[in-house]
């Protein structure tokens, strides 16, 4: 495995302290390192500079003790100037005055010659290798106010080397003072950012804490005050979703708790009619007896098969998919029509085309769909006219029951969707929960269930809308 591999691997698994550590302590090792760097070369040319100033001093003397008035080439060394010289070089000291012909030459004749013609008046500095050791010359060339005797040589050549020893030296030192400062201050960022680091992350230790501290229950929001602003929207999309998940909780615990009482009352009805038949003598009475517990298991059924209808819309997951609404109605219908024939109901459906799509979760809607042509059966009478249809527009879809049936007023239109609650006019068998279950469905839908009176005569139009999804 390469190493970026193996450092993504590392800062996945490790803890905020660790990734800051992986990412912060290897760039201040290489701002450290790149600054050390520029700190030797600025060192280096410091040390050439002054360095550079003696041997442009030493060059100059040379030169301003060079004559040609006896008709040669004569030179005074400033002989206490190159023992001071070679003190601050801490070397050896070279030298060399020479004309353009080479026929006069005085000093070390073998110096390093420059690595580049020479301009006339001009002195030049450069580094080079002379006897196994580095030294630094410096090369000036000039006109002769005559040529020597017996020489055609009309300008002279002066050179001056030292060892570059206590250049090295001094820049090692430097480089040495630098790198003890910066691992000083380095080791001191270091510790204030643990220090920073430690105060920033404090709130987050007290709300690891507070969270810790709490009980399975208690889905309260958690305070964002005192929070870093950059951990906040964290806490928001956490108290966000405790907020749905208490929704659920509590939607759950209402549902148990509607479920509980409607299946207790059953449960009490049947032991009692139960009691009843195995008390009476009469055989007459008995069979009357069974057939009432015959209906209050059918009831209980239906109860039960609606309850679990309903926890089912709550909580099963919502997966859309392309569906024929048109083929949803006719299996509806279909299924349905024995139960609206047992009371000579016309049941009929309209569909705007033989294949009309829509986007929703079938399953789910056919449920939906099924409780209200339920209930429309249960309370459109005898020989009535109940019709299922689907629409569509440009901002959604929409199952439709129509029938022509007593109707609700408009406070009941109102108050109808939620559990356990009946119309005015609801006769026995019923539960409330028809309506509940297709409410439920179309919000999951992000649609919504709607009861509004039917455009003539008596009766009700019950749609279960919802939208087109975003993306289409």
């Amino acid at each position: 495995m390469s190493v970026l591999p193996r450092l993504r691997e590392r800062l996945r698994r490790a803890s905020l302290w660790q990734r800051l550590a992986l990412l912060l302590f290897p760039a201040l090792l290489v701002v450290t390192g790149l600054e050390l760097w520029m700190t030797r070369h600025n060192a280096l040319a410091a040390a050439n500079a002054a360095y550079d100033r003696s041997l442009l001093g030493a060059l100059k003397s040379i030169d301003a003790n060079i004559s040609t008035a006896s008709g040669g080439l004569s030179v005074e060394l400033p002989y206490t100037m190159f023992e001071f010289f070679e003190l601050t070089a801490s070397g050896q000291v070279f030298f060399r005055v020479a004309t353009s012909d080479g026929l006069v030459e005085l000093g070390s004749a073998d110096l390093p010659a420059p690595p580049t013609a020479l301009a006339m008046g001009v002195p030049t500095f450069y580094d080079a290798t002379y006897f196994g050791e580095a030294v630094r010359l410096a090369a000036y060339r000039r006109d002769l106010d005559r040529a020597p005797a017996g020489s055609t040589g009309r300008s002279v050549l002066i050179q001056v080397g030292e060892s570059t020893r206590s250049r090295q030296e001094f820049s090692a030192r430097f480089v040495r003072s630098a790198a003890l400062r910066d691992g000083l201050v380095l080791a001191m960022l270091l510790c204030g950012t643990a220090i920073a680091l430690a105060a920033a992350l404090r709130p987050l230790s007290r709300l690891a804490r507070e969270v810790q501290a709490r009980t399975p229950d208690d889905l309260t929001r958690i305070a964002e005050a005192d929070l870093p602003a950059e951990v906040r929207p964290l806490v928001a999309a956490v108290n966000q979703q405790m907020s749905r998940t208490q929704d659920l909780v509590t939607q759950q615990r209402q549902f148990l708790d509607d479920a509980s009482h409607q299946l207790r009352t059953h449960l009490t009805t049947l032991q009692m009619q139960a009691d009843y038949a195995r008390r009476e003598q009469d055989p007459a009475q008995v069979q009357l007896a069974l057939d009432a517990l015959g209906t209050e298991i059918g009831r209980a059924t239906r109860s039960a098969q609606q309850l679990l209808a309903l926890g089912r819309s709550d909580t099963v997951s919502v997966e859309p998919a392309e569906t024929d609404l048109a083929a949803l109605l006719r299996e509806v219908a279909v299924d349905l029509l024995p139960l609206a024939r047992a009371k000579r109901i016309d049941l009929g459906i309209h569909s705007p085309a033989p294949e009309f799509l829509a986007v929703a979760d079938r399953s789910l809607m056919r449920e939906a769909l099924s409780n209200l042509v339920t209930n429309a059966i249960a309370y459109t009478p005898a020989e009535g006219t109940i019709t299922l249809f689907a629409a569509g527009d440009a901002a959604g879809w929409s199952l439709n029951v129509e029938d022509d049936g007593p109707g609700l007023s408009e406070e009941e239109r109102a108050a109808l969707g939620q559990r356990f609650r009946r119309g005015a006019r609801a006769g026995k068998g019923g539960f409330g929960l028809g309506l509940a279950i297709a409410r439920s469905i179309a919000q999951r839908h992000r649609g919504e269930l709607r009861l509004e009176p039917r455009g003539t005569g008596t009766g009700l139009h019950a749609i279960i809308w919802w939208p087109r999804p975003a993306a289409a």
